[in-house]
This record gives C-alpha cells, sequence and structure tokens, in this order.
C-alpha cells in the first residue's frame, strides 16, 4: 500500500482465504450445541455469470467432479440462475453433522476450481444452509473478496424479512470459530438462494 492510499484512507483488500470453509464442520458442531441448528446437507456458491466456451467447460469440469464422488445416484450438483443473473452451483451431501464435512470439501473444490481456472474475480460468495426443531432456516455465508462469514436467517413463511436477532445470536455464539464480517451493512441478503 503506497502513501497516498494511506493518506486518502485506501486499504488493500483482503485476500480471500478458501481454507476458510474448513472451519465450517466446528462452527457447525457450535451452533447445533448453542442454538440447536443442524446442518442440511445443501451447500451453493454463487459467481458472476461469463459467456464463453472456457467457462462452460469449467462448468462441466466441477459438475464431473462433485458427480464422481457421489455413489447415490441422482443429480448431485445442480447450476441455477437468479433474477440478479448470478449463477448458483448448489451441492448436495448428507444432513446433520456426518455430511458438513464433505459437503464443505465440495464447496471447497468448485472455489478453488474457479479461482485457478481465471474466474476468482466473478466468485461472490458460499453458503451453507442449516434448520433448527422448527425448521427455520439459517445460512452462514463466505463473502468470497472479504474471506468473512456472516449469518443469514430468513424468516419462514416466504416475503423478504429477516430475523435479525437469530442472526446477531448466531454470530455471537461463532465468533470463536469463524472470522465473521464486522461490517453489518456487508450482510447482504440472499433471497431465495439454493441451499437456505
Amino acid at each position: 500500500m503506497g502513501f497516498l492510499d494511506t493518506l486518502l484512507g485506501r486499504s488493500k483488500p483482503v485476500r480471500p482465504d478458501l481454507d476458510r470453509l474448513f472451519a465450517l464442520p466446528s462452527a457447525a458442531v457450535t451452533l447445533q450445541a448453542g442454538a440447536g441448528f443442524t446442518p442440511t446437507g445443501l451447500g451453493s456458491v454463487c459467481f458472476a455469470s461469463v459467456e464463453g466456451g472456457a467457462f462452460q467447460r469449467l462448468q462441466q469440469d466441477v459438475r464431473a467432479l462433485l458427480d464422481a464422488d457421489t455413489g447415490r445416484g441422482g443429480v448431485p450438483v445442480e447450476f441455477r440462475q437468479d433474477g440478479y443473473g448470478y449463477t448458483w452451483l448448489l451441492a448436495r451431501q448428507e444432513g446433520g453433522q456426518e455430511g458438513i464435512a464433505a459437503l464443505v470439501n465440495d464447496l471447497h473444490a468448485v472455489n478453488t476450481l474457479l479461482q485457478e481456472g481465471g474466474f476468482g474475480p466473478q466468485l461472490l460468495c458460499s453458503l451453507v444452509g442449516f434448520r433448527d426443531a422448527e425448521q427455520r432456516p439459517l445460512a452462514l455465508v463466505y463473502l468470497y473478496k472479504r474471506g468473512t462469514f456472516y449469518p443469514f436467517a430468513p424468516l419462514p413463511g416466504g416475503g423478504e424479512r429477516r430475523d435479525n436477532a437469530l442472526e446477531l445470536r448466531a454470530r455471537a455464539l461463532l465468533v470463536d470459530d469463524l472470522r465473521t464480517e464486522e461490517d453489518l451493512s456487508r450482510w447482504f441478503p440472499v433471497w431465495g438462494a439454493p441451499g437456505l
């Protein structure tokens, strides 16, 4: 960082550390013990779509990689486009504490393939879904460009309302497990995200 950057208050962006995703299994144990939320076995990666053959080949490589390690049959990975034009990759594993490590491995592999393929700037976030006994949804969202996590808890029943109290309680529980995003204005809502 140069003198002018310091003088003008600019800072270097945090370099993404994909290995932070591997903290999610221990965070899942904390979340279950402290709030009763268990992993659903669903997780997703969001990225800005890019046109072209290289990106289509990379999507095929991602699908082949994740499809290869499942013996369940069916489609373990899906690509979806949201209303804003972003692409979501939805990965599935066994729910509960048993499947969270495999799900995190899948999400890490997808992020790594995209980054190594030169599509790192298109990566936006990854999330892992949780539910409690009352079927309330909660996601832990990893902001790729910030290298931080935040909880997102939409209120059940549709609409675009969130449970702020639950989000703050989850952050307090996970402060020792995850590097959480301090700037609450960056806790972006991911309405209708696959994996919730």
